[in-house]
């Protein structure tokens, strides 16, 4: 019995930069997932990294070869998405990837029904949503701790990345962006709380300001800006509820409230869905006081990797996963719809529909739920 027959999905990682080490950390601690072998374009960069992590190096092409490989976890750049994993599913392996799942709809169709063709799985982050913080969330929702949902509001601000990542240029070339790079965490988010989106209004707009990377040996090279660093959007969801989102590289400080949920008998404060957990804080209709309330749902402690964990147990089960290549579609549709919205000054109406993620119960784990 190979290993993949027993459950364990055995994987290669291609692109192995900044974010490659949050998955390296938690992929040891799951039992269904194996790292296999890195590759990189950078290939002394593979080789280092595959020496820490005990595995085999492999050029791009090696690695999409290997019999000994089930998947790919593609942590490649944005531009770089769809094309690696279209190769992958060519070679006869599921793929995982870095959000967004690709730079649009278009370049997304083709792998999606590839994938479809030859019966394998697609994956894509944000796996944040997994977490308690998310899935608290959802719980009291669903449980009508606020009553009826009305409304949501979004704002995800900062001065922008290039203020801390070594090598910040792709976020500002197409795929990256406050909306691409940071959008995929909140919509995510809003389609498990709320299911679907159906249309969508925007505005958009790139500052003047000029941007240089501040750390690392890149310190003080310009970077050429060819994406809106400021977007404001209303979405209408499926079921009628609004949410109202702002997703901006160009605002230094703010205290405009992260994420919040305006419901019938109350506001809900959700935790950031950048991360796995945080407080899920509720002021009921009868006090207007916030109050925290027990962590309910989600995977504790759990990081990156966990969402790629719950595909390998879906292949098992032939169940679906949660953090799915549709779900990612319609997020990306999305995305792309608040752009073209900004640009003809209309309402996009969003093509494609989803259904809700299945919750994640609290006392479960990815590799036996």
């Amino acid at each position: 019995m190979s290993e993949q027959e027993a459950g364990v999905l055995r994987l290669g990682v291609i692109g192995v930069g900044n974010i490659s080490n949050q998955y390296f950390t938690h992929i040891p601690n799951l039992p269904n997932l194996k790292l296999v072998a890195v590759a990189d374009v950078n290939e002394e960069r593979a080789r280092e990294v595959a020496a820490e992590q005990g595995v085999r190096a492999l050029t791009v092409d090696e690695l999409l070869s290997d019999a000994d490989i089930d998947a790919v976890l593609n942590l490649t750049i944005p531009q770089a998405h769809a094309a690696i994993g279209i190769r992958a599913i060519e070679s006869g392996k599921h793929v995982y990837g870095e959000k967004p799942l690709a730079l649009n709809p278009a370049e997304a169709e083709p792998l999606l029904a590839l994938a479809a063709e030859k019966g394998l799985r697609v994956g894509s982050a944000p796996d944040t949503v997994l977490g308690t913080g998310i899935q608290t969330a959802r719980k009291a929702l669903d449980d009508g701790a606020i009553g009826q949902p009305i409304a949501a509001a979004i704002h995800w601000s900062a001065p922008g990345h290039e203020l801390w990542h070594p090598a910040p240029a792709f976020y500002y070339q197409p795929g990256g962006g406050p909306l691409f790079d940071m959008g995929p965490y909140y919509l995510s988010s809003i389609v498990t709380l709320f299911g679907p989106v159906a249309r969508v209004s925007g505005v958009a707009t790139t500052s003047a300001r000029e941007r240089s990377v501040a750390t690392g040996l890149l310190a003080g090279t310009a970077i050429p800006v060819d994406v809106a660093t400021h977007v404001s959007a209303l979405l209408e969801h499926e079921n009628g509820l609004t949410t109202t989102i702002t997703m901006s590289f160009d605002v230094w400080k703010s205290r405009a409230p992260l994420f919040e949920v305006f419901g019938t008998e109350g506001t809900m404060s959700v935790p950031d869905p950048n991360r796995f957990d945080g407080d899920v804080e509720i002021a009921p209709a009868a006090t207007r006081e916030w109050e925290t309330i027990p962590v309910s749902a989600g995977w504790a402690d759990s990081g990156r990797g966990y969402g790629l964990a719950d595909m390998a147990r879906g292949i098992e089960t032939d169940r679906p996963h949660r953090a799915s290549g549709d779900l990612a579609f319609h997020v990306l549709e999305v995305m792309d719809g608040i752009l073209r919205a900004a640009e003809s000054h209309s309402v996009v109406e969003i093509a494609s529909s989803v259904e809700r993620p299945a919750p994640v119960p609290l006392d479960s784990t990815p590799s036996t739920w």
